[in-house]
């Protein structure tokens, strides 16, 4: 069985990301800090909270998340836990965790903000997260931000409505989707799987 962590930001309710996670086999526990991480095989940063309290909660741990990514263990951002990943964001004024080069921008206005919905991807490149998923397959976003990444190609699928939204984006062992994989039924169990296979590796 895979043991993998979800950081939690004291923000709110990570129940459905771990009962998605232990459905499909693996063990969860909820972690505060990552100097703790040793005989975890992935992380979660999960998608619930607002940019600079959860950069805050992660602050003291930003080194040890930066040696994760340089040992290549798997780590799966879902929504602000992707935007993390980046250098800055429109929500807020601290740094990021800069581990990916780019920037997190606000939804245009013409948008009702937050974006709550199902949407489907349009698959760009292969990917670990997307392997056996559909082209077209729905997933549930609820988001008021998206990524710009400096370097298109990690960007693996994409949405659609009425502004190209990065998607999926992965780069190394570092895994990202701006929707919700745990409530997107079926589709997001995929991912899900997908993930945990990733963290055996």
């Amino acid at each position: 069985m895979v043991k993998v962590a979800i950081f939690d930001y004291g923000a709110g309710n990570i129940f459905s990301l771990k009962s998605s996670l232990e459905k499909n086999g693996a063990e969860v526990n909820v972690i505060t800090n990552l100097d703790k991480m040793n005989g975890y095989s992935g992380l979660l940063l999960p998608g619930v909270g607002n940019f600079d309290p959860a950069i805050k909660s992660l602050s003291t741990s930003k080194v040890a998340f930066q040696d994760l990514a340089k040992k290549q263990v798997p780590v799966l951002g879902i929504c602000l836990g992707m935007e993390m990943f980046f250098e800055k964001s429109e929500e807020g004024k601290l740094h990021g965790l800069g581990v990916l080069e780019g920037e997190v921008v606000i939804l245009p206005n013409k948008f009702k903000i937050p974006h709550m919905g199902w949407n489907n991807l349009q698959v760009k490149k292969p990917s670990i997260l997307l392997e056996g998923v559909k082209e077209g397959s729905w997933v549930y976003f609820v988001h008021s931000y998206r990524v710009k990444p400096k370097k298109e190609d990690i960007v693996k699928a994409d949405s659609d409505y009425g502004i190209s939204v990065p998607a999926v984006i992965e780069s190394g062992t570092l895994l990202g989707t701006q929707f919700h994989p745990e409530k997107s039924g079926k589709v997001g169990a995929e991912m899900i799987k997908n993930f945990l296979r990733a963290c055996k590796k």
